[in-house]
């Protein structure tokens, strides 16, 4: 069962600036993912977000590597890619996973992966954070992020 076991996060991270980056692709899936990633950080306490749309998940990675290098503590990265029935599916996750595990291990920036990969669009709608959805992927990504900042912040203040 997907979201089994995950954890139950209570995150303070004020004064923390994040940033939202989200494809456009599957309006309807993407708009839930951004609510929840938005809803996550404000119970958080982070008020200071900013939020950029890309026209695809395969344009990610560039936005949070240039984003990576202002003044952000972490990135919440949001997209969707639904199986069809080319390999392009298989492409554009690869790219997608690699670059943003590119972006946070050569910055040091926390990206939270918000990316669903589904085989179909009612999978996509299950995680999305709508109402009916029995996961909000968005806002699971949107705390992630907030937790790795959290801790480096602490680890390098302590």
């Amino acid at each position: 069962m997907a979201g089994h076991g995950a954890p139950n996060l209570t995150i303070d991270g004020s004064g923390l600036r994040v940033a939202i980056i989200a494809a456009s692709w599957h309006e309807q899936v993407m708009n839930g993912l951004l609510d929840g990633a938005r809803r996550a950080l404000r119970q958080a306490g982070v008020d200071d977000v900013v939020e950029l749309r890309v026209p695809g998940t395969f344009e990610l990675p560039v936005v949070a590597s240039n984003v990576a290098e202002t003044e952000v503590d972490a990135i919440v990265a949001l997209g969707v890619v639904i199986r069809g029935g080319t390999p392009h599916f298989e492409y554009v996750c690869q790219a997608a996973t690699m670059g943003l595990t590119d972006v946070t291990t050569h910055t040091g920036v926390p990206v939270g992966f918000g990316v669903l990969t589904c085989d179909t669009e009612q999978q996509a709608l299950d995680r999305a954070g709508l109402d009916g959805s029995t996961e909000d992927k968005g806002a699971e990504a949107a705390l992630a992020a907030v937790s790795t900042a959290v801790l480096l912040r602490d680890a390098i203040d302590d």
